[in-house]
């Protein structure tokens, strides 16, 4: 069913993302103070009790420099999500976290796989692919800037530190790839500006067709 295009504020996208950074922040800060061991809610390949991980994953951090350096990335790009693809916001979400966590349940390494850059991961390619396929202006202007930002993200999709996910990046990465193929139409883009010259033109195109063949 074709939607319209209804234009949103930029404010409440960001607010969101904020707050939902700050749940994440709770959460590590509670694990630091009271030694809560929330690692062993991650992904476990191969081990059927580690499927639980796939949705409590990313919401689980190591040190202050994992949820640090994951947070100002889903920041920014959670928050032109919502801004840009408000409609297909949450369906994103919830694929890329089940993308990357069951990829990385089924194919990585045996070893407890937490944190937020699976989803960082695929977010960055979702928000590059459905612009370059929309092809409206503000969506082509947050994955040029997407791009710039954080386009060096496909470095990390192959293995580098041993300590370092690069599965869950990898699957989230290939996840927010094929999400941007199958929604990026929930949200359709803005009307496109009209000219006065394009007015012009067609009203001289009426005239002609009026007129009618010479004799």
């Amino acid at each position: 069913m074709h939607q319209e295009y209804a234009p949103r504020p930029l404010r409440p996208a960001f607010v969101k993302t904020a707050l939902m950074v700050g749940v994440l922040w709770a959460i590590w800060l509670a694990d630091q103070l009271f030694d809560l061991h929330l690692a062993r809610f991650g992904v476990l390949p191969g081990d059927p009790a580690g499927l639980v991980g796939v949705v409590t994953a990313p919401f689980i951090h190591g040190d202050f420099a994992h949820i640090f350096a994951n947070t100002l990335p889903l920041f920014l790009l959670g928050g032109a999500l919502l801004w840009i693809y408000p409609r297909a916001a949450p369906w994103v979400v919830v694929l890329v976290v089940l993308g990357s966590g069951l990829g990385t349940w089924l194919l990585a390494r045996p070893a407890y796989h937490f944190g937020a850059s699976g989803l960082t991961h695929g977010l960055m390619m979702f928000l590059f692919v459905a612009g370059i396929l929309r092809r409206d202006r503000p969506s082509i202007v947050v994955a040029m800037l997407t791009f710039f930002l954080y386009g060096g993200m496909i470095a990390s999709i192959f293995p580098q530190e041993p300590g370092i996910s690069f599965e869950m990046h990898l699957f989230g990465f290939v996840t927010g790839f094929m999400v941007a193929l199958a929604l990026y139409p929930m949200d359709p883009p803005p009307p496109r500006k009209r000219y006065a010259w394009e007015d012009e033109d067609e009203d001289e195109d009426g005239v002609a067709g009026e007129k009618g063949p010479p004799p």
